[in-house]
């Protein structure tokens, strides 16, 4: 027997992650900050995300799926366990059962990639689609021809190769929301450990799906110097600072990835003990809103010179005029509108 937030069970026979802890501690914060009253948890297992959800999150109707008899199975032994409580058990496909019936909120926790589920779930969701990918080596650039199957993007491994697959993540989303008149709205994102989370609010109309996919573009990365930039079309220059050849990486999502009020409305509802997903939260709420980072320490190395604590460096920025923060991604990171010229010749002072 296991317990975990406010649930008791047991996951005899399927597969269970400890480790995804933090992640089902936030998602029920998530759930109950946006006021969900209907919510599928496609791919199950055990059930435990969408018991906590019920439980937690006060959700009307959990609707906890997963194909595989001896997790249905072990489903409906942890819904009689913590009886009572607004769930039901469902033996499908997950495709199919996204093809067929519509819930206001669709959360996709994979054993892999979310890839080959994103198609239904897109149209399934009505106003909620939540994500976690556990395939970072594809998503980050390390296994690039399975990156490139699985997620119709060109991934490129850098120092930012983190938010790079979380990006691409969200690139494919919001493709395929488009196809079916859909679009997207990041209120959370984050990279944790072996995976990228993600939760969306979905909106229907061609207009605005033509507004999101605008957000859309690349990065042209050049491994010579360091510089990086947004591009919104495919078109790889020589790098304006050191003249060397540029790689481009997508197409990937360039908006936004945090709400900041949806994101405070969840530290609220976090257990003040639970200090992981609190600073994980607050760090999130508080990144600049600029696609990719620095890696202070890489920086250095290329300078030659001893680096100091990634605070000092985003207060100087920030005493330059230029927006600056630390990331989630990496605790060595550094988010900034300036450029890797100015970062460096701030780095250079005495």
């Amino acid at each position: 027997m296991i317990d975990e937030g406010a649930i008791t069970f047991d996951a005899k026979g399927v597969f269970f992650n400890p480790r995804m802890k933090l992640n089902r501690d936030i998602g029920a914060a998530m759930v109950k900050a946006l006021g969900i009253t209907e919510y599928l948890d496609g791919l199950s297992a055990s059930g435990i995300r969408g018991l906590r959800v019920a439980r937690e999150a006060d959700v009307k109707k959990v609707i906890l799926n997963d194909i595989r008899p001896a997790a249905y199975r072990c489903i409906l032994r942890n819904i009689a366990r913590n009886e009572p409580i607004n769930c039901e058990a469902s033996c499908c496909n997950a495709n199919v059962l996204m093809h067929e019936r519509h819930f206001e909120a669709v959360d996709l926790d994979p054993f892999g990639s979310p890839s080959p589920f994103l198609s239904a779930a897109s149209r399934s969701a009505l106003s909620y689609l939540f994500i976690t990918a556990t395939d970072t080596a594809p998503l980050c650039g390390a296994h690039l021809k399975s990156g490139i199957r699985k997620y119709m993007a060109l991934p490129v491994k850098t120092e930012y190769h983190r938010e790079m697959g979380a990006r691409i993540l969200l690139g494919l989303a919001a493709r395929e929301l488009a196809r079916l008149d859909k679009a997207m709205e990041p209120l959370l994102t984050h990279a944790t450990e072996h995976y990228v989370r993600t939760y969306l609010r979905v909106l229907e109309g061609a207009k605005i799906a033509d507004r999101c996919l605008e957000k859309i573009g690349y990065i042209e990365h050049c491994f010579t110097c360091g510089r990086f930039r947004s591009l919104t079309e495919p078109k790889a220059e020589l790098c304006t600072i050191c003249k060397g050849h540029t790689v481009l990486a997508g197409p990937l999502w360039l908006g936004e990835i945090q709400d900041i009020r949806t994101i405070d409305q969840a530290v609220f509802l976090v257990d003040e003990e639970n200090k992981s997903a609190r600073k994980l939260l607050d760090v999130c709420r508080n990144e600049v809103d600029s696609p990719m980072y620095y890696d202070h320490h890489r920086l250095c190395r290329r300078l030659g010179i001893t680096p100091k604590k990634v605070d000092q460096l985003v207060e100087a920025l920030r005493d330059s005029g230029w927006k600056a923060s630390r990331t989630h991604f990496t605790g060595v990171g550094i988010k900034t509108d300036a450029g890797v010229e100015d970062v460096e010749e701030i780095l250079r002072l005495p």
